[in-house]
């Protein structure tokens, strides 16, 4: 994935990683009702989604290819790469110049470091 998505986009994959396996008879209904688009509007979103690989249409049934972890994974490092030269002390250090971290968020990074290394 190459570049992030629209929020239209993402407000549509966020519906279907929380109904998968779902019917696109099902998704325009709740996209109707939801964003007020219209049958074609749904569609072309779903299509744009199924090309970056996240979703497929086997039949008129609408399953996950990428989880949601899956994606902001990959949605994460994109950004570290583009922006802090796929550094991620660049990025922690960026992220952190101003501000305290918590007891909690400094335990969870002291975690996080320790399962790597082991």
């Amino acid at each position: 994935m190459s570049e992030s998505i629209p929020q239209a986009q993402k407000n549509l994959a966020d519906i279907i990683w929380e109904r998968a396996p779902i019917t696109s008879s099902e998704l325009v209904k709740i996209c109707q009702q939801k964003f007020d688009w219209k049958k074609s509007t749904t569609y072309t979103m779903l299509k744009r989604l199924e090309i970056r690989g996240i979703f497929s249409n086997d039949g008129g049934v609408i399953n996950s290819i990428l989880s949601k972890e899956e994606w902001e994974a990959n949605e994460s490092n994109r950004f570290v790469e583009e922006n802090f030269q796929d550094s991620l002390p660049r990025f922690l250090t960026a992220f952190t110049r101003g501000r305290k971290l918590s007891q909690t968020e400094l335990a969870k990074l002291k975690k996080l470091i320790e399962e790597q290394e082991g």
